[in-house]
């Protein structure tokens, strides 16, 4: 079992800046990719960011060029640096990780971006 804790949530004004923090802990093997998703109220959970064990990383569109995904192996912690935010980046935002034979979620932390 892999637990994930997450951390960075918070209420921000638009324009402005947070990060998130997700730290693996447990069974830990291989973390092949770990990234973020978000869901808004009423939509579907959507993938923001993912960074392969390799570092090639993939954006969701409407945040490339604001939000960096970065991972330390060393603490197998994830992040995600958000710039420039945006009312519409509001949602509950969820840390996943895969590894070779299992994936799991964080519990969710809430970024709210008041306009």
């Amino acid at each position: 079992q892999v637990q994930l804790v997450e951390s960075g949530g918070g209420l921000v004004q638009a324009g402005g800046s947070l990060r998130l923090s997700c730290a693996a802990s447990g069974s830990i093997r291989s973390l092949n990719v770990m990234g973020w998703y978000r869901q808004a109220p009423g939509k579907q959970r959507e993938l923001v960011a993912a960074i392969a064990s390799g570092d090639d990383t993939n954006y969701a569109d409407s945040v490339k060029g604001r939000f960096t995904i970065s991972r330390d192996n060393a603490d197998n912690t994830v992040y995600l640096q958000m710039n420039s935010l945006k009312p519409e980046d509001t949602a509950v935002y969820y840390c996943k990780v895969v590894t070779t034979y299992n994936s799991y979620w964080g519990q969710g932390t809430q970024v709210t971006v008041s306009s």
